[in-house]
């Protein structure tokens, strides 16, 4: 188990960065921000753009959509947080890529227990609706189940976040 590893989860809108950016803010650490979404369209940019803004100067922002190990490695140091948002637009990403998904989440898993960083992963819980109709969305929802249930794992702290209200599950 990781004693750095805080997983926050959630659905759509629920309020789980808004949760994970105050509780990265509280800790007064030096703060980082790791965005894994893509600007596959004028809406996302938008939306990458107002976050980055919300965020504010005192956070450094990185961007990384497929080497997330190779990133946390890279800036992992004591007296640092890293939130990490979101794994399931990495999951994403890892699909559009045809990467291997097993070996991408056991190198995630296998990084934890020797952060020396606080780290905080936000994802999107997709397993609480309907059987999806196609194979790439029960692919998704099958992979993003299988990550979570690992980083759940191996996190000290587990948060399912619901009308903005965290529920502390774990830790």
């Amino acid at each position: 188990m990781s004693m750095t590893a805080t997983f926050i989860l959630g659905g759509a809108r629920s309020g789980k960065s808004r949760v994970a950016e105050d509780l990265v803010t509280a800790t007064g650490l030096d703060r980082h921000y790791i965005a894994t979404g893509r600007a596959w369209d004028e809406e996302m940019q938008a939306r990458i753009s107002q976050h980055r803004a919300d965020r504010g100067p005192s956070w450094t922002t990185h961007e990384e959509p497929l080497d997330l190990v190779g990133k946390l490695a890279a800036i992992d140091g004591e007296g640092r947080i890293v939130l990490i948002d979101c794994l399931t637009l990495w999951v994403t990403n890892l699909m559009m890529e045809e990467r291997n998904m097993a070996a991408e989440f056991a190198a995630l898993a296998d990084f934890l227990p020797a952060a020396k960083a606080r780290l905080v992963f936000v994802s999107n819980e997709v397993g609480l609706g309907i059987v999806p109709d196609n194979r790439m969305a029960r692919d998704f929802r099958d992979h993003a189940g299988r990550l979570h249930q690992s980083i759940a794992a191996k996190a000290a702290e587990v948060y399912f976040i619901a009308a903005g209200l965290p529920l502390k599950m774990k830790g």
